[in-house]
This record gives structure tokens, sequence and C-alpha cells, in this order.
């Protein structure tokens, strides 16, 4: 092998490894919350590339070395766990009605639809979009359904305990989630820095969810002095404005007091803005 086929091929894997770090690794950056990485979370998986809560939406944010990817989980009427935000399948698919009120089988009779076209995307169970995670990437569960026994199953016959963190704004769910382990990692949604104190002292979690609202130096503090990330969101305007050339002024409202995790529709934009000052790898 030639020098330069050598050094091409040394480049091709480093790339692949910059792009893909283990899940191990992403976890151990995501609990020391003081490593000084931000970490991004694509919203819905990357949904601007393939369609929401898909498994090549899932697959692309592998691929483009995206931190956590959140998806949104449901419970069919025969007890199968599968990715989909809405109450009703009408947006995002080919059918109609309450999602959860159909099987399993009557779900996989429907396609997906992205930006109002149908393709040739099935809905994906919980159970492939995990296998398709495992070890690559972290995974935000936002639940979407009180099933919590199924989820629970499925996450655990997987063996993702390890990467998968269950989100909710409910504590009495996610109550139910550190009764089934308390070693899961939960993320409680806060809309206040009341109630950021309160999810703290409950759950003890690795990662508390805040909004713009309450984002304050104080917080912050607070939320990091119990050895916890601070998630907020880039979803609205700041995307906007990375979309848009305007990625200083992104970053210094979701930067401005310390938050380490940021979830985006934007995961490419935001990566590259981060990776410039050094605050990704």
């Amino acid at each position: 092998m030639s020098r330069l086929i050598y050094l091409q091929f040394i480049l091709f894997f480093g790339l692949i490894a910059h792009a893909q770090p283990s899940a191990d690794a992403l976890r151990r950056t995501f609990l020391n919350c003081r490593s000084g990485t931000v970490m991004v979370a694509a919203h819905r998986a990357v949904h601007n590339v393939h369609p929401e809560n898909s498994l090549r939406a899932i697959q692309e944010s592998i691929k483009l070395g995206v931190d956590i990817i959140e998806i949104d989980v449901k419970v069919s009427s025969d007890g199968v766990p599968f990715l989909m935000h809405d109450h009703t399948v009408d947006r995002t698919t080919t059918g109609s009605g309450v999602a959860e009120e159909f099987s399993w089988e009557e779900l996989q009779q429907l396609f997906i639809v992205d930006n109002g076209k149908k393709t040739t995307l099935k809905i994906p169970s919980l159970k492939e979009a995990l296998e398709i995670a495992y070890g690559k990437i972290l995974i935000d569960l936002d639940l979407k359904t009180d099933k919590i026994d199924e989820v629970v199953n499925v996450v655990n016959k997987t063996y993702s305990q390890d990467f998968v963190f269950f989100f909710d704004s409910d504590y009495q769910i996610l109550a139910r989630v550190h009764q089934a382990n308390k070693d899961f990692m939960i993320m409680p949604r806060a809309h206040s820095v009341q109630e950021a104190d309160s999810a703290i002292s409950l759950f003890d979690p690795p990662v508390v969810h805040i909004d713009f609202s309450f984002y304050t130096d104080e917080c912050v503090q607070n939320i990091q002095s119990s050895d916890a990330r601070v998630w907020i969101n880039s979803l609205g305007e700041p995307d906007k404005d990375l979309k848009e050339g305007r990625e200083k002024r992104a970053l210094r409202n979701l930067l401005q007091y310390g938050a380490n995790v940021i979830q985006t529709d934007e995961p490419a934009l935001l990566l590259q803005a981060l990776r410039k000052r050094g605050l990704h790898q």
C-alpha cells in the first residue's frame, strides 16, 4: 500500500470515527455536566432530511454525528410501542384516527407521509429504532403515552438502559419510570425555577429541560450544582438564525447562561457552529 493510499485510508476512517462516537463515550460526556462539551439533540431525529421519527432520520442522525436523538413513543392497542408524535395518525401517515387505538398490524398497513407526500416508509416500532441506535447514539424518549410498562419492557429487552433517557412534563409518569428502575436516566421538564428544584429533589436527574422564560444564571447554577446538564430548545427563533447565517446571535442566546444540551431542528448547522468554537468535537 502506497503512503498516499495509506494516508487516505487513515483519513477516511478518522472522519467516520469523528462522525460516529460510541454511545459509551457519549454517555460519559452526558453524565459529566462540566465537560465543556455542548451536546446536540436532533428533534424527532434529522427530520429536515428524512421524515420525522423515521428509521432513516435516525440513521442520518448517527451519520451526522449528533449526540442525542429525540423520538416520540406511543403504544398500539395491542401493546407495541411505536414512534409517532401526534395524538392522531392523520398528519404523518396515510391513515386517519387516534394513533393508540390502532393495533400494530393496522399501523403497518399505513405509509408515512412527509410534508404532505406519501412515502414508501412504514411506521417504525420502538424496538426497531433502539436496535438501529444501539451503541451509536443517545436516545431521548419523549413519552407520548401513559403505557409505561410496555415501553420499559422494550428498553430492557434491547439492553438499551444505558443509552436511553425518559422525558416528560408529567412527573407522575416519570415517577412510574423511576419506580420500574431507579437506574433509568430521566429528564424532567421544568416550567419554572421552583419546578426545576422540585425535579432535582424528586429524581436526581442527569439533565433538566428548561425554557427561555426562566433561563437565568441562577437557574443554571442550581441545576449544575446537582451535577445535571441543562437542556434548552433551539426550536424557533434560534434555529431560524442558524438557517439565515446569524450563528453568532443564535449561539449567544442559546449559551448565554451555560446551557449545555441543545435540541434543534437544524443539527448540521448547530454542530458546525459549535465545532468552530471548540464546543463540540
